[in-house]
């Protein structure tokens, strides 16, 4: 239920996407996105509150995340060189929808 929620934010935001709960060796990405030509790497994470969803986004997860990327945008014409951000979604108790852009990057 939070990745649709969190999907319709994106989709109203005017962003496409590419796949839902992509899964490569290295593990699986739970939105990836089109904004034009960038990649948007998504991972959901849902807890009563924001800040509890957040802590949830541990350093080896987020390694986990940016490999299954790397296999991901292996695919995509442009390979490693596609534009790409990486987004952490976070979804409370009430609903409410916090994303936290370029979280996994720089």
């Amino acid at each position: 239920m939070a990745e649709q929620q969190v999907e319709s934010a994106y989709l109203r935001a005017g962003l496409t996407v590419a796949a839902r709960r992509w899964r490569g060796a290295a593990g699986e990405i739970d939105l990836i996105l089109r904004d034009g030509a960038e990649l948007v790497f998504v991972e959901v994470k849902r807890a009563v509150t924001h800040g509890i969803a957040a802590e949830r986004v541990s350093g080896r997860q987020a390694q986990r995340i940016l490999a299954a990327a790397t296999e991901y945008v292996a695919t995509e014409p442009a390979g490693q060189d596609s534009e790409m951000r990486f987004d952490v979604a976070l979804v409370d108790g009430q609903g409410r929808i916090e994303i936290i852009r370029n979280a996994l990057g720089p």
